[in-house]
């Protein structure tokens, strides 16, 4: 396996936890905001990290960078988080150069993520990508990984099935709760929170439900409205939180808040009440399913839910896989020409340097000695010779650290910069 490095001793490593291992509850105490990724970075600059791009999501965190050790990038997570080192080894990974780009590439490209073919991720690394950038903390290696799988992303997206289908977390929950509530037309839909989520569960809800009665409420009532406008909704206060549920028969809560914002002492109830969590970290307290006549659903167990479109994207997984290795093994053959051209080309000037010098030294010895047709001669061979090495980095069998190795000690170049 061949070592990305920046220099003799970084690797590039992807360091994180997912729903694959980690429950909702524990990626809500590794989940960052965006104050927490950007101080995050800050520290991670401070650190000596040259660099580094940081994501998270309802599903996941992630930190895909180079160190000399993982447990560098790691601590970045744990400090700047609710969740401890000791938690992380229960639930985290680590992948180190070729695995990791393998699997920031399953991110990205929507084969890692909960609901298979969910595209959302890839503006989540575009946008974290960015922020890194801004701060000084992505160097072209990075840049040329996340433009090699942004282009992977949209390949997949457009040449293949495997996003068909309307089939996300909020599709899932509008499902659910036109499958397990009678006459859901009639009932009162109370939507908390109004982010990504939250606007495409209403959206869904309002399409799919023909609901006349979905009343919003967000802490920013701004949003609400500009929400409740396009849809034609009723918008309420946050401070009548509690009285809206009190009436709702169903309750949608997707708000960004870090510890829950709905438990059981603010439920004053005189009915069922069907609850969807939809937050990560957790918005419901787990104490509410004490009350008699609540159910409370999460979202972990709405992605569990498959339908014939999730099915019918699974056969689509080998064209995506495709799509990625050919586009990896482009990133590759970049990242190997980056690694030895700094070599060939001093190789080059080497041999230049000893044409020079015995052009100079046949000159004076030589009678009538042509310069100009030795000088052709000899920059042909050293063409001829620079371009044999070339080849033989580039193939694929060539343990390419180790003959740049060689190389360098054999013509002592680059001996220096050691």
């Amino acid at each position: 396996m061949e070592n990305n490095t920046l220099s003799k001793h970084h690797y590039f490593y992807s360091v994180g936890l997912s729903y694959k291992k980690a429950d909702a509850e524990m990626r809500g105490k590794f989940s960052l905001d965006t104050l927490a990724k950007t101080r995050l970075l800050e520290q991670a600059k401070t650190e000596g990290i040259e660099s580094l791009i940081v994501t998270s999501t309802c599903n996941r965190t992630e930190i895909y960078g180079f160190a000399e050790h993982p447990f560098q990038l790691i601590k970045l997570i744990c400090e700047n988080s609710n969740g401890s080192v000791e938690e992380f080894q229960k639930v985290g990974f680590v992948y180190k150069n070729q695995e990791a780009i393998s699997h920031i590439f399953r991110v990205g490209t929507g084969l890692d993520s909960q609901i298979l073919g969910d595209f959302e991720i890839i503006s989540q690394i575009r946008s974290s990508f960015t922020q890194s950038k801004s701060m000084g903390l992505a160097n072209n290696f990075m840049e040329r990984l996340v433009n090699a799988v942004i282009q992977a992303s949209k390949k997949i997206k457009n040449d293949t099935e495997i996003s068909s289908g309307a089939t996300s977390v909020s599709f899932a929950a509008v499902q659910y709760i036109m499958k397990n509530v009678v006459d859901v037309g009639s009932k009162n839909i109370l939507l908390f929170g109004t982010g990504k989520i939250g606007r495409n569960t209403c959206e869904n809800l309002v399409k799919h439900t023909k609901n006349e009665h979905i009343t919003l409420i967000n802490r920013t009532k701004d949003k609400a409205e500009r929400l409740a406008g396009k849809l034609n909704l009723i918008v309420k206060d946050y401070s009548e939180l509690h009285l809206e549920l009190q009436k709702a028969d169903v309750v949608v809560v997707a708000t960004g808040a870090q510890n829950p914002t709905v438990d059981k002492a603010i439920l004053n109830l005189k009915k069922p009440l069907l609850i969807l969590d939809l937050s990560i970290p957790k918005n419901v307290h787990a104490d509410v399913e004490e009350l008699e006549g609540v159910t409370l659903i999460h979202m972990d167990y709405l992605s569990q839910l498959t339908d014939e479109t999730l099915e019918n994207r699974k056969n689509h997984i080998p064209a995506a896989e495709a799509i990625i290795e050919e586009i990896k093994e482009e990133f590759n053959v970049w990242t190997k020409g980056r690694k030895f051209a700094p070599t060939i080309h001093a190789l080059k000037e080497k041999l230049n340097a000893m044409k020079v010098s015995e052009l100079n030294f046949q000159s004076k010895k030589i009678a009538d000695f042509n310069e100009e047709q030795a000088e052709i001669i000899s920059a042909r061979i050293i063409q001829k010779i620079t371009t044999q090495f070339a080849n033989h980095l580039k193939d694929d069998d060539t343990m390419v650290d180790e003959s740049i190795e060689w190389i360098e000690k054999v013509f002592k170049i680059g001996l220096a910069a050691k």
